[in-house]
């Protein structure tokens, strides 16, 4: 699975803000991509929520992404979001 990282200083992102973001970057070598997978840090939500204890070394969430067809990892601001698209 490709992985990228996303740094933005001195601006608060929202979730929706930067999964718009990761969104547009997944969209372009994907224009059907959808996002498998998701984690906000700040409030320890993930999707999907049933997966939220680890399964081996990763996060299930995680898992769960790479499992169904992740292709791309794109994670904002040392994992405050992480996204996972097909």
């Amino acid at each position: 699975m490709q992985t990228i990282t996303i740094e933005i200083s001195e601006y608060a992102l929202s979730q929706e803000q930067a999964q718009n973001i990761a969104q547009i970057i997944a969209a372009q070598d994907n224009a059907d991509t959808t996002a498998i997978s998701r984690y906000n840090r700040f409030t320890n939500a993930c999707s999907p929520c049933c997966l939220k204890g680890p399964l081996g070394d990763k996060p299930g969430w995680e898992v769960y992404g790479e499992n169904h067809g992740g292709r791309l990892k794109i994670s904002f601001n040392n994992g405050d979001y992480i996204f996972i698209f097909s």
